[in-house]
C-alpha cells in the first residue's frame, strides 16, 4: 500500500485509558474556544488526515510554504493548517485546552502552543491562491481570520465522528478497507457536487484502470450556492446503489473546508487522499477553483512542479457533454460532431430541475439521482 505522506500516518488521537484523565486535566487549562472549521482541522490533523502534520502550523514551517510549497522537511505542502488568534496575548506559550464553539462544554484537544507569530494575509494569499482579491472567498476568508498565528502538537480528546459518521472513517480506517478488499490501486474522486452522467462515466473509465474508486466529496464550509452536504451524500448513495459494482466503489466524506484555492488545493487534495490510501487521483478542468481565478489546466500543470507526491493524478483534459450522435458521454478531445448533437452538463438545466421542476434529460443526471435532491427543502448553501 502506498507510504502516507511524509512516510508515517500521524495519531495524535488520545487513546480511551488516557482520556478521562487527559479531560480532567484540559479543564485546569488555559481554554481557547475556536470555530467549527478550525475545529475539523485539529481533527483532521489527528487522525493523519494532514500528515505528517502532528499540529497547527508553526513559524519555520509557515515560512517554508510561503517560499517553496514545502515543509522545512522538504515535504511538499502547498495550503498551511493555521490556528489564528485576534492578538499576541490571546494564548502564552505552554499547554491549552482548545474548545469547539460548537460544542463550548467539552475539551476538544490539548495543544503545545510553541510559536505565537504575526503574519502578512496578503503575501499569504498571493501565494496560497494566487491573488488578492477579495472577491475570491478563500482570500476574503484570510482577511477575516486574527492577526496572528498559534502553532504546535496537539493531542485530540473529542474524536466525534460528527452527523455522518457511518460514511467517516478515517484514514487509517480507510486503508484497512482497501487492504482487505484487495485492491492495490485505488483512485479518489474529489467533489463538492451532486453527481451528474459527466461524472459517472468518468469514474467508471478510470476503474478500468484501478481496482477501486473512493468518491470522497467534501463535507464542511463551503460558498454560498454550492450544494449542501447531506444532499451531496444522499445523490451519491443513491447512485452507487443503482449504477455501481458496490465491490469497486466506496463512499466516504472528506471533513474539511473548501479553500478555492485553484491549483494548490489539488496538491492538498491529492496528499489527504494519499493519506487515506488512494494511489491515484483524478484531477479535471478547473479543479477547486472559483469563477475565473485560474486558468481551466493549472490544476493540471502544477503536478509537473511535484514529481515526488508519489499518487499519481489521473488528468482529465477537456469539456465534456453528452453526445446523441455517439450515444455517449464524449468531449472536445473525442467527439467530432457539432452543438446541435451535444447535450451539456449544464448546472443550470439541474438546478432548474431542482427548484422550478423544469425537465432534466436522463442524459445529464440519472432521474433517482435528481429525485432524491428535489427531497430536500433547502438543496444549496445559503
Amino acid at each position: 500500500m502506498i507510504a502516507p505522506h511524509g512516510g508515517t500516518l500521524v495519531n495524535r488521537v488520545v487513546p480511551e485509558a488516557k482520556l478521562a484523565a487527559a479531560v480532567e486535566k484540559a479543564k485546569s487549562l488555559p481554554r481557547l474556544v475556536i470555530n467549527h472549521d478550525l475545529a475539523r482541522d485539529a481533527q483532521n490533523i489527528a487522525r493523519g488526515v494532514f500528515s505528517p502534520l502532528t499540529g497547527f502550523i508553526g513559524k519555520a514551517d509557515f515560512e517554508s510554504i510561503m517560499d517553496s510549497d514545502r515543509l522545512i522537511s522538504g515535504v511538499a505542502f502547498t495550503i498551511p493548517i493555521m490556528l489564528d488568534v485576534p492578538a499576541a496575548d490571546t494564548v502564552a506559550a505552554g499547554e491549552i485546552a482548545l474548545y469547539d464553539e460548537a460544542n463550548p462544554e467539552t475539551p476538544l484537544a490539548i495543544m503545545e502552543v510553541q510559536d505565537i507569530f504575526a503574519w502578512d494575509k496578503d503575501a499569504a494569499a498571493q501565494q496560497v491562491f494566487g491573488t488578492t482579491d477579495t472577491a475570491h472567498p478563500g482570500v476574503a476568508g484570510y482577511g477575516e481570520r486574527g492577526d496572528f498565528l498559534v502553532g504546535g502538537p496537539l493531542s485530540l480528546l473529542d474524536n466525534d465522528r460528527g452527523p455522518h459518521a457511518a460514511s467517516n472513517l478515517f484514514p487509517a480506517e480507510t486503508r484497512k478497507v482497501f487492504e482487505d478488499r484487495g485492491w492495490k490501486t485505488v483512485v479518489a474522486f474529489q467533489t463538492r457536487n451532486v453527481p451528474h452522467a459527466g461524472h459517472e462515466g468518468l469514474q467508471k473509465t478510470v476503474l478500468g484502470l484501478c481496482d477501486g474508486l473512493l468518491i470522497h466529496p467534501i463535507i464542511g464550509k463551503k460558498k454560498a450556492g454550492d450544494f449542501r452536504d447531506e444532499v451531496i451524500l444522499e445523490a451519491y448513495k443513491v447512485l452507487i446503489q443503482n449504477y455501481f459494482n458496490p465491490e469497486r466503489v466506496f463512499l466516504n466524506i472528506l471533513p474539511t473546508e473548501m479553500r478555492y484555492a485553484g491549483p494548490k488545493e489539488a496538491i492538498m487534495h491529492a496528499i489527504m487522499r494519499k493519506n487515506y490510501g488512494c494511489t491515484h487521483i483524478i484531477i479535471g478542468r478547473d479543479h477547486a477553483g472559483v469563477g475565473k481565478f485560474y486558468g481551466e489546466e493549472d490544476a493540471i500543470e502544477i503536478f509537473a512542479r511535484f514529481p515526488d507526491l508519489e499518487i499519481q493524478p489521473i488528468m482529465i483534459r477537456g469539456d465534456f457533454w453528452y453526445c446523441k450522435r455517439c450515444a455517449q458521454v464524449a468531449s472536445d478531445r473525442t467527439c467530432p460532431h457539432g452543438e446541435e448533437e451535444q447535450i451539456p452538463f449544464s448546472g443550470t438545466i439541474i438546478r432548474k430541475g431542482i427548484t422550478e421542476g423544469a425537465a432534466v434529460p436522463p442524459e445529464v443526471m440519472r432521474p433517482e439521482v435528481l429525485e432524491v435532491i428535489k427531497g430536500f427543502a433547502k438543496p444549496f448553501v445559503e
